[in-house]
């Protein structure tokens, strides 16, 4: 069993779920971590860490937080700390100089069944395009984007209901499991690895936006209903509400879906002092909670406490 010199690259709370696995399970050494740089962030425009850092500097790990992944000063700071294998969990992109330092290599956790869902959303677009399962992989990196040579695959069932923050907590514990599994391989020197195969029907998990967040009312239930569960709580499906001369744009974070013939107008909102549905091709999309410009996000009950809409009312 080869000892570990490990230099840990990640950002975000998914990140930090792994990187916990790998120093409580305490076979082998951290000597570096390295995440984004600070920024300011919210109205206030303070400075915030990325969680990755907040956990570094609990566990009083040597960071990094370089601006440029090639700069010289970097460089040499990353070779001296002497690691022999590199891990990255939602980072970016790594120059050649850098996931070709180790001499193990680097490999990655991406949090689908690659060569499907390569990209910045994996978790988010399973859900959007209706699938029913999903996994994580880890994988060699090389100069492309999820491309690399696969170590290993783990695979999960994805409910009807659950939505991308479920998902992303349980894909989580699923990539822990892979991250050590993989540990092991490497460790023992029993490392194999299977090339990815491309073909033109392999789905991408392409960046999240504005206008990919937006809600078509023209599709079909099923459709608008995975978007809304396949983007909340994060970064939440969105679209406009009409009623008379007001408009607002509105996030949607959870909803019902109700499958049944009507012949009431698409996006129609139909409302009770307790309950709001959207007529849509197929059915109605029941909202649960929703969040107005400048305001909390909101139960529906609570919205409707004070609250009423007219027989116009309607969502593009």
């Amino acid at each position: 069993m080869k000892p570990l010199r490990i230099v840990f690259m990640g950002t975000p709370e998914f990140a930090v779920g792994i990187l916990d696995a790998i120093v409580k399970e305490n076979k082998h050494e951290i000597v570096g971590v390295i995440t984004a740089a600070d920024k300011p962030a919210g109205r206030g425009q303070k400075i915030k860490y990325s969680a990755v850092k907040e956990y570094a500097l609990e566990q009083n790990l040597k960071l990094l937080q370089p601006t440029n992944l090639k700069d010289e000063a970097f460089l040499a700071e990353l070779k001296a700390l002497n690691a022999n294998l590199h891990i990255v969990v939602a980072f970016r992109m790594l120059p050649k100089v850098v996931w070709a330092m180790p001499e193990l290599g680097t490999f990655n956790l991406h949090a689908s069944l690659l060569p499907n869902y390569r990209g910045a959303a994996p978790i988010n677009w399973a859900i959007i395009n209706g699938e029913t399962k999903t996994g994580v992989t880890t994988f060699f990196i090389d100069d492309k984007i999820d491309t690399g040579a696969m170590i290993l695959s783990k695979e999960i069932e994805i409910s009807e209901t659950e939505n991308a923050g479920v998902l992303h907590d349980r894909l989580m514990v699923l990539g822990c499991d892979a991250v050590l599994e993989t540990l092991t391989i490497i460790s023992n020197g029993e490392v194999t690895t299977t090339i990815q195969q491309d073909s033109d029907d392999i789905k991408t998990a392409y960046k999240l936006d504005r206008d990919n967040c937006k809600i078509d009312f023209t599709k079909n239930v099923t459709e608008i209903y995975n978007l809304i569960r396949g983007l909340s709580p994060y970064p939440a499906a969105w679209c406009n509400l009409k009623d008379g001369e007001q408009e607002w744009s509105v996030k949607i974070y959870d909803t019902k879906l109700e499958i049944s013939e009507h012949n009431e107008k698409i996006g129609a909102v139909i409302s009770t002092k307790k309950e709001m549905k959207i007529a849509v091709e197929g059915g109605f999309i029941q909202v649960l909670s929703i969040q107005f410009p400048g305001k909390k996000k909101m139960l529906i009950h609570e919205l409707l406490n004070g609250m009423t809409f007219s027989e116009q009312a309607y969502v593009f």
